[in-house]
């Protein structure tokens, strides 16, 4: 069965462009023109992956974004002009697994589509531990000790991304290369954005600090 694509768009030029694009790949492609029909229809029908416009009337894609990653897992990539850093970092502080921005070539959007599914296909349902950090890939649910610790989905992500490579050292090359998918460029501090936001987090109660900061090259999830 096809995987389906919810397309949340308001300019009629893309919507139509992404659907003809997205049905000639073989997905079966919905189409909603703002912000609260798009949010019944992913209730309604929910899609194994939603596009989403940031600049939509009345509801605005952060607050789409928002709602859609309350309601349960849904692979989201947010399509906008905006291209600031600090745009960025909101999406995927709203709950976003990747970003595009206008113009684009299909080809990358089409790259990160299948990328994105990819990833939620082969979701492992497995438990990870570290001292007394647990992490459920399935549940999505993170403990320190008897604290749950709720976390946005990129936080998630290069959390688990350390707990799948305890005690190495993980180059920001590579954590960008395999939790962002691109580079954000040079004058980027995303990542140390990311990591104090998991630090803070994760030592809320006073705990030892877990990920240790490897000056030079880049992070590990390791004792102190």
């Amino acid at each position: 069965m096809a995987e389906r694509i919810l397309v949340i768009e308001d300019e009629q030029k893309i919507a139509d462009f992404l659907k003809r694009g997205l049905t000639y790949e073989g997905f079966q492609v919905d189409v909603r023109m703002d912000g609260e029909s798009g949010l019944k229809a992913a209730r309604d029908t929910p899609p194994n992956l939603v596009i989403l416009d940031v600049m939509l009337p009345g509801l605005d894609g952060w607050e789409v974004c928002r709602r859609l990653r309350a309601g349960g897992p849904v692979s989201i990539l947010m399509l906008t002009a905006k291209d600031a850093v600090n745009d960025r970092v909101k999406g995927f502080e709203v709950g976003a697994d990747d970003y595009v921005v206008k113009p684009f070539a299909f080809e990358e959007l089409i790259a990160r589509v299948r990328a994105l599914l990819r990833r939620s296909r082969t979701a492992e349902d497995t438990v990870f531990r570290f001292d007394d950090l647990t992490l459920n890939v399935t549940t999505r649910e993170v403990t320190r000790g008897n604290r749950k610790i709720e976390l946005t989905t990129k936080e998630f992500d290069l959390l688990h991304f350390f707990l799948r490579h305890p005690r190495q050292v993980l180059s920001r090359e590579m954590i960008y290369d395999r939790i962002w998918g691109y580079d954000f460029g040079g004058e980027s501090n995303i990542l140390e954005v990311y990591i104090r936001y998991l630090r803070t987090k994760l030592e809320s109660n006073g705990e030892p600090r877990l990920i240790q900061t490897v000056r030079g090259v880049g992070y590990a999830l390791r004792e102190e």
